[in-house]
């Protein structure tokens, strides 16, 4: 059959319309995107007879095409089953948020709300005033600032405080964070100069002193969250930067990255910096991430002396870095749990998932155990094995967290079979995502709460 005759076989986009297998997408999804749908399948069939000078192997049946590319077509933001090992997985969200906040979002998302509205006076307010208030209570800071993320918050206070000026900071905290984002460079783009002092893993309180001169407007130490430096090594503390910074009358910061507003040790998890502490020792700024320990959503925290804050809130910036309704209610409604600290562990998830036992994921590991293996057969060893979990998202690199996992080994012994694997688990309507290591699939439990729904992500 020639181009020509194939060409005629490809049907009009009004007859398909008519077609009784095609009305019900049409009433489901709309005309507008069915026609969109039939038109690229369309094109593909011209693209068919052009490349192969056939028509493609669904030409026989539109409808059902429609139907398959229509259901396959996955939301932007796909719920996953997190078995990786890593609980603040950057790449899948970080930390997922609790109940409280969900609501207050939901309600913010379906409900006008004051923003920046003063029910006082009905005057407008500041969107931020009341979550800074809670961060206020909870840290004793004399004010607080919230932007998109700590990235932002970095930058902001760069901006704000040393625009045009010198800022000194450790040459062993000229840190790289995920996405490319660079001490120096930040500096850069908001117009400071960067002073570098002390040696990569060795800086005394001596070398900030002979750097400051009248051109230097901060004293900043940058917490070191996603890597750890070890054997002969030194650093200036906090308040010892505090003192020398007073003494100069030059302002200091911390950018914290983690920022945890509570003991971790408590819980038997390692000591994490808390920008409280930092506050006490008389540290002027500290900014932190809030998806991160504090297991609220993604923005950054500017707390600190009020004359800095106020400063930061007029900077043109502000407005184009500042967090959004759904970001400030998520935010205030997880910072409302921490007045419950006894509760904590259980109505916050991240911290819940960090503080899981090895015992209790043991059992878990268990009784999945007999039923993956039926549903996989014989192709496949699979087995429980002990495993350490990250806490992850740069938080405390080096510690691990004990724990269990399913591990899956082919019976061919071919890493190919592997690959072909984790495919699959990723193609799944909720796809699982573990990790590969040591030529084996590893199913890390720890962020399995539902085992239920793991069972049901498999059946086909």
């Amino acid at each position: 059959m020639n181009e020509r005759a194939l060409y005629s076989q490809i049907p009009a986009i009004d007859g398909l319309l008519r077609e009784d297998g095609i009305a019900a997408p049409v009433a489901l999804y709309g005309q507008t995107y069915i026609v969109s749908v039939l038109r690229e399948m369309q094109d593909d069939a011209r693209g068919s007879i052009r490349d192969k000078q056939q028509l493609p192997d669904w030409h026989s049946g539109w409808a059902d095409e429609l139907s398959r590319r229509v259901d396959s077509e996955r939301e932007a933001l796909q719920p996953v089953i997190n078995l990786t090992g890593t609980v603040l997985h950057t790449n899948l969200g970080r930390a997922l948020q609790a109940e409280a906040a969900i609501e207050a979002v939901t309600n913010a998302m379906r409900y006008p709300v004051t923003l920046e509205y003063s029910l006082d006076d009905a005057g407008r307010g500041h969107r931020d005033s009341v979550v800074a208030e809670r961060l206020c209570q909870l840290t004793g800071a004399e004010a607080a600032c919230i932007v998109n993320n700590n990235a932002a918050a970095v930058l902001l206070v760069l901006a704000t405080m040393a625009a045009g000026r010198e800022v000194i900071v450790s040459r062993g905290e000229l840190v790289e964070i995920g996405g490319a984002f660079r001490v120096p460079e930040v500096m850069s783009q908001a117009g400071c100069r960067l002073v570098e002092v002390g040696t990569t893993n060795r800086t005394h309180l001596r070398d900030y002193q002979h750097a400051i001169s009248e051109q230097t407007a901060l004293l900043m130490k940058v917490h070191t969250s996603n890597y750890h430096i070890e054997g002969f090594t030194a650093e200036v503390n906090g308040q010892e930067l505090a003192a020398l910074g007073l003494a100069h009358a030059v302002p200091t910061v911390i950018d914290l990255g983690s920022g945890a507003l509570i003991d971790m040790t408590q819980w038997g998890l390692p000591e994490e910096p808390m920008p409280q502490r930092y506050l006490e020792q008389g540290i002027d700024i500290v900014t932190f991430s809030g998806d991160k320990l504090l297991g609220g959503p993604q923005a950054g925290i500017i707390l600190g002396k009020k004359e800095w804050i106020d400063a930061i809130q007029q900077h043109p910036l502000k407005r184009a870095l500042r967090a959004d309704k759904m970001t400030l209610a998520a935010l205030d409604a997880t910072l409302r749990l921490y007045r419950r600290p006894e509760k904590l562990a259980q109505t916050l998830p991240s911290l819940r998932l960090l503080t899981r036992s090895a015992d209790d994921i043991y059992d878990m590991a268990q009784r999945l155990l007999p039923k993956i293996q039926a549903y996989y057969g014989d192709d496949w060893v699979i087995r429980t094995e002990p495993c350490s979990s990250q806490i992850g998202s740069g938080s405390l690199p080096v510690e691990r967290l004990a724990g269990w996992a399913l591990t899956f080994t082919p019976q061919n012994g071919k890493g190919s079979a592997l690959a072909t694997l984790t495919q699959s688990h990723r193609r799944l309507a909720t796809p699982v995502i573990g990790r590969v290591n040591d030529g084996r699939l590893w199913w890390d439990l720890r962020c399995l709460e539902d085992e239920n729904r793991l069972l049901q992500a498999l059946l086909p």
